[in-house]
């Protein structure tokens, strides 16, 4: 084989798995597209519980919500807590856990429990904002997901953080487990042939918007094992592997996913996602997983 030759084939070969669409799924036909009752219509995390049931929150009020995606009702619903804004939940096992945007944490310890038994932890996570929230099976520990920069520093303005909570000392990892830079993300993307959007600016002139990465839900893939960051505002979900590199960017159709919040896999990876209504109705929809 000659040099040439040889070039030629490894670089296809890198155009080939760096495809920054995620072909695993058809983004574009959801299986399933379920129109969630008007409770909830602020619909701000799920967690799937068994082949039919899901468990969801919605962030005005304390309220655990089972909702039954064959049937298309709720089955039954319980107050946890008092009314805050309420953004992720996930199962470990029997319990949930649900996180509130300030960092607060919330662990039902077994939802099957006609009683709540319900503890909290103030995790301390220095963003003031927390929207992500996912259970990392094979480092037993919580990732959280801070929507926007830390601190309110200015020079974190173009950091976006993942924190891990201990699940063996319920104690969060003071240092981040990744570390997000949107210039990097967006330069990456450029790279890659992602078209941003366009706005005019004070002069008139249209300029490129690049992608703001304000994390709306995380979720760690069974299948893939890497990590799942939708971000409601860009209408985009970004997959990175578990060292936290950028593998591929999915642009979601705004009208299918006006503000998409909940991220959720079934064993096999088969995907769902849950939208808030705002203007609209609040919507479930499937992905089925073709590797």
């Amino acid at each position: 084989m000659t040099k040439v030759i040889y070039i030629i084939i490894v670089l296809s070969s890198l155009f080939l798995n760096h495809s920054w669409r995620v072909h695993s799924y058809d983004f574009s036909r959801p299986v399933l597209h379920d129109i969630l009752p008007e409770s909830l219509h602020e619909i701000s995390g799920l967690t799937i519980l068994d082949s039919t049931t899901i468990a969801c929150i919605q962030d005005e009020n304390g309220i655990l919500f089972l909702y039954d995606i064959k049937q298309h009702t709720i089955k039954r619903q319980y107050t946890f807590g008092l009314n805050g804004d309420y953004e992720g939940i996930t199962r470990v096992g029997p319990s949930l856990y649900i996180l509130r945007s300030d960092g607060v944490l919330f662990e039902i310890k077994d939802y099957r429990s006609k009683k709540l038994n319900v503890k909290t932890y103030a995790t301390g996570v220095p963003a003031l904002n927390n929207e992500g929230l996912c259970y990392d099976s094979d480092n037993n520990r919580l990732l959280i997901g801070a929507k926007g920069k830390i601190n309110k520093d200015p020079l974190n303005k173009e950091l976006r953080c993942i924190y891990a909570f201990d699940l063996k000392t319920k104690t969060l990892n003071q240092e981040p487990a990744f570390k997000f830079n949107t210039t990097d993300i967006n330069v990456s993307a450029k790279m890659e042939g992602i078209e941003f959007l366009k706005k005019k600016n004070k002069k008139g002139e249209n300029i490129e918007v690049g992608f703001k990465f304000h994390t709306s839900e995380i979720a760690i893939h069974p299948v893939t094992k890497q990590l799942y960051v939708l971000s409601a505002s860009d209408h985009c979900l970004f997959i990175f592997d578990m060292n936290g590199t950028l593998e591929a960017i999915e642009q979601l159709n705004p009208v299918l996913f006006n503000k998409a919040e909940g991220l959720s896999f079934f064993d096999n990876g088969d995907l769902l996602i849950s939208n808030e209504g705002q203007a609209h109705q609040p919507t479930l929809l499937r992905f089925n997983y073709k590797p």
